[in-house]
């Protein structure tokens, strides 16, 4: 069989490709570096005042000492990233994964090298000025830039193309993090389209190298320091407790659909405002500026500015045990992020949603605390339940997170908890809606991705096993130049139809039953078909056994139509 015979070429392993793979990852690993380097300048330039590379974002910024004229330092930067993405590369704009996803889908795994470069600028400018936004979107978005750049460069085809843009993006997540389990998954859970021998390899070594050269500066640290967690056996596995991280789930859950409608919701917003990107991406920055003095003067922090890393590390700590401000914080920097974003910044969407599922669970736990003093709740436990929760639901990286937080941790007790929360969180979102933070801004586009990855099992069957229905003997011979209006299903056959008039014209090959699906799949794409109608010996002109629409044999292999539609419309 045809497919059997291409199947093995998914075992086999690219030197070339893993050399290539391995270079892309020490980029990512450095330059993640350099762009947490370039935020930490601009940051301190721009609310200090002073000319220096160094900073800590697990620590508050100090009240600046330009006073009340803090808040034309969001607005500068806000003209500043207008400016940089308007002139050179309108893709900076966002939060950068959607960018890779769409290149992968619908632009045969081609990235401009500008982008890189120009997203790396904008973004150390939106979150170094003020920005609620994270910095590993714009990681991912480097490093699979050059992943594709340099498949580009070495005139790679395209299925090694978009290796190497996993490849860059699972470095990426890697290197900030320091969790490579983390970013082998997100790779394959979000960014890749086969997972195979040939394709697994390079991003394993791409991401062990983007790691090694991460730990050789930012040392073996996770991103936060994590304090034990109070999750003994009776914590874990005790069934009241269990009930309440199932709430808590489901609660991250909705919080996830909170936050996606008001990113998507507040861009919609500002689309419909009066004036130009340059002036409401002001706009916007300034109401965030506006919001960060207020927390300044009334709590002595800035908490919503850039990443927010150091609202949680407080969270972790204990120092921030009030239910009420947990909630004031939550509120403030969904706002702040939904202004950010939905005004036109260049940054991520991780460390927001981070943020806002540690302030949500810790609050959760000090709430339920309160009506149940006896119930063994861990507020900090909560607390990273909830980040990994409010990201699983927002992005859709269930697994990643569940592997990422227990390498920060080293906590096996919570592995539980963990899965309940994220599963539930995830869970519920899709229940609410089908789209996440990424794949929402390429649905609005009309360019609709798989959000699930299925062995091909299918594609092994002949195309005569998807045809379920078969038509009654003596069913209306082919003719007509291969040529039919419409596909009806009634009283279980299927019947080619040729009336006269009626719709337009369905052009169709036809095959016989032994067609590999996958061949069948590629003789339609070759043809410009739309369906397959299936005779006997495949020829025209005998008795249709049955007919099979495009659309329909994606449904066997879990395809959406809408995809094919748009890949359709795309080749035309």
């Amino acid at each position: 069989m045809q497919y059997a015979q291409r199947s093995d070429e998914y075992g086999r392993i690219d030197l070339r490709l893993v050399v290539l793979g391995l270079m892309v990852g020490t980029i990512a690993g450095g330059g993640a570096i350099l762009f947490r380097a370039m935020i930490g300048l601009i940051h301190n330039l721009a609310f200090l005042g002073t000319l220096a590379v160094g900073y800590d974002a697990n620590r508050h910024t100090p009240e600046s000492p330009f006073g009340l004229y803090i808040l034309l330092v969001p607005v500068a930067g806000a003209l500043l990233v207008a400016w940089l993405v308007k002139t050179f590369a309108p893709e900076a704009k966002g939060h950068g994964v959607p960018e890779v996803i769409g290149a992968i889908y619908y632009g045969h795994g081609r990235i401009r090298p500008a982008v890189a470069l120009v997203k790396s600028l904008a973004s150390a400018v939106s979150i170094g000025t003020g920005g609620s936004v994270g910095r590993e979107g714009p990681i991912i978005q480097i490093g699979a830039a050059f992943g594709s750049t340099l498949a580009q460069w070495t005139r790679l085809p395209e299925w090694q193309r978009i290796a190497l843009i996993a490849c860059g993006a699972g470095g990426g997540i890697a290197a900030t993090f320091n969790t490579p389990l983390g970013g082998i998954l997100f790779a394959a859970e979000l960014i890749m389209t086969e997972i195979s021998a040939r394709t697994l390899a390079p991003v394993i070594l791409s991401v062990a190298a983007a790691t090694a050269v991460g730990r050789l500066y930012f040392g073996d640290s996770p991103s936060f320091v994590i304090p034990s967690l109070e999750l003994g056996m009776h914590q874990s596995f005790a069934p009241e407790v269990l009930a309440a991280y199932l709430l808590l789930g489901v609660i991250q859950g909705v919080g996830a659909v909170l936050l996606i409608r008001g990113i998507y919701g507040f861009e919609d917003l500002f689309d419909r405002l009066p004036g130009n990107y340059y002036s409401r991406h002001a706009a916007g920055m300034l109401l965030v500026g506006l919001l960060m003095l207020a927390l300044q003067t009334q709590y002595g922090h800035y908490y919503v500015q850039g990443v927010g890393y150091a609202t949680i590390q407080d969270i972790l700590d204990g120092h921030l045990a009030a239910p009420g401000l947990l909630l004031i914080l939550l509120g403030a920097k969904l706002l702040a992020t939904s202004l950010t974003l939905g005004s036109g910044a260049s940054g991520g969407v991780f460390s927001p949603s981070m943020f806002i599922g540690a302030c949500l669970g810790a609050a959760f736990a000090y709430g339920v605390r309160g009506l149940f003093p006896d119930l063994p709740l861990d507020p900090v436990a909560c607390a990273v339940m909830g980040m990994a929760g409010m990201v699983a639901g927002g992005t859709g990286a269930a697994l990643t997170v569940m592997i990422m937080i227990l390498e920060m941790t080293h906590e096996y007790h919570a592995v539980l908890p963990l899965i309940l929360v994220v599963g539930a969180a995830h869970g519920v979102r899709r229940l609410i809606m089908q789209d996440n933070l990424y794949t929402m801004k390429l649905s609005r586009r009309g360019q609709p991705v798989p959000q699930s990855l299925h062995t091909p099992w299918m594609l092994l069957r002949d195309i005569g096993d998807l045809a379920d229905t078969p038509t009654r003997e003596g069913a209306k011979p082919l003719r007509d130049s291969a040529r039919f209006h419409q596909v009806l299903r009634l009283e279980g056959e299927v019947r080619a139809l040729w009336p006269a008039g009626g719709s337009r014209p369905v052009p169709a090959l036809v095959q016989p039953p032994d067609t590999p699906v996958f061949d069948a799949v590629a003789h339609l794409h070759s043809a410009g078909a739309a369906a397959v109608v299936i005779t006997p010996n495949g020829r025209p002109g005998e008795p249709v056994l049955a007919a099979l629409t495009l659309e329909e044999i994606a449904h066997h292999g879990h395809v959406p139509p809408a995809y094919l539609r748009n890949r359709r419309r795309q080749r035309r």
